[in-house]
């Protein structure tokens, strides 16, 4: 059981995109805890492998209450749109409006090798394809309208 610490922007980790994962191994297993025990925290609806440092296709989600994970997750299906704040461990105190899709299905597999569907609307939809995104080597900012962009990476650099 371990808390792991997150890694922020421009922590090169976070722009690698990320090996599947081809055998379950101890490791794995205490990966997927590890994500597990630092998602599991008010306020975190996500958390991708390489936000703490494994470049390894995986995350854990927070959402409602209910926790879980999914290795070597694939972006299915995306449809419809909507528009609200977010914001990323990475990026700590960073929040913008971001469009994303409104639903959103990820496919992957679990700890024993068994066919995990995640899909969901609004908030859920939102963290699959924010996750999805940090496992392709992306952060939020990336989908950011040019001006808004800007903004952010001062905001990032300490110049208000």
């Amino acid at each position: 059981m371990a808390i792991r610490e997150i890694r922020v922007v421009p922590d090169p980790v976070l722009r690698t995109p990320c090996d599947p994962i081809g055998t379950i191994t101890p490791a794995v297993r205490r990966l997927v805890q590890d994500l597990l025990d630092t998602v599991d925290n008010p306020g975190r609806a996500g958390l991708s492998a390489n936000q703490i440092g494994v470049n390894l296709r995986a995350f854990s989600y927070n959402i409602d209450g209910k926790i879980g994970y999914v290795l070597n997750p694939v972006l299915e299906e995306t449809r419809g749109e909507q528009y609200g704040d977010e914001g990323c461990l990475s990026l700590p105190g960073l929040w913008y409006g971001t469009k994303r899709a409104d639903y959103a299905r990820v496919r992957g597999i679990d700890l024993d090798g068994k066919t995990v569907v995640l899909e969901g609307t609004g908030i859920m939809g939102r963290m699959l394809q924010h996750e999805c995104d940090h496992l392709d080597g992306h952060v939020y900012i990336d989908r950011l309208e040019k001006e808004e962009r800007r903004k952010a990476l001062r905001m990032m650099r300490g110049s208000r």
